[in-house]
């Protein structure tokens, strides 16, 4: 089996990048009915890459990217023990490399970058009814911690 290699994101990256937003948000529609019709953005990818206080990462294997995911630092509350924290998104795999543990790589990688700038919280959103994404992060670590609830009106 060929080797994943992790590495930070390059503006080179960004049209394999934009693909894997998009396949995010595909992917994120059956759980959302907030989302608009069409095609929409979650990030700007670009910005992500120059910043300082954000980490992107690609996983690559023989020169092809096939995962993505980002560490973003924050302010946290000033009623929390912790004064910032990690907020972990745009966690893709390509479709013919889930299940081989890039997911986790890349969390590791992000894990390392945090604790190497003084973050001793991470956190991420996850849809309730994603029952794979849940188990996914719990199998690296994460606890179920806050149900974000809504209602249409």
């Amino acid at each position: 089996m060929d080797e994943i290699h992790i590495r930070k994101a390059k503006l080179e990256d960004l049209s394999v990048l934009l693909e894997f937003e998009q396949g995010i948000i595909n992917a994120e529609r059956p759980f959302d009915p907030t989302l608009k019709e069409g095609t929409i953005h979650y990030y700007d990818i670009q910005q992500m890459i120059e910043a300082s206080h954000i980490e992107v990462l690609v996983a690559v294997i023989n020169s092809e990217i096939i995962g993505s995911g980002y560490a973003r630092i924050e302010s946290a509350k000033p009623y929390l023990i912790h004064e910032t924290y990690a907020y972990l998104g745009f966690m893709f795999t390509a479709s013919h490399h889930r299940g081989k543990g890039v997911n986790a790589k890349i969390i590791e990688t992000l894990k390392n970058w945090c604790v190497s700038h003084n973050v001793t919280e991470l956190r991420l959103d996850v849809y309730n009814d994603n029952p794979s994404a849940i188990k996914a992060y719990e199998k690296v670590g994460f606890k179920k911690h806050l149900i974000n609830m809504r209602m249409g009106l």
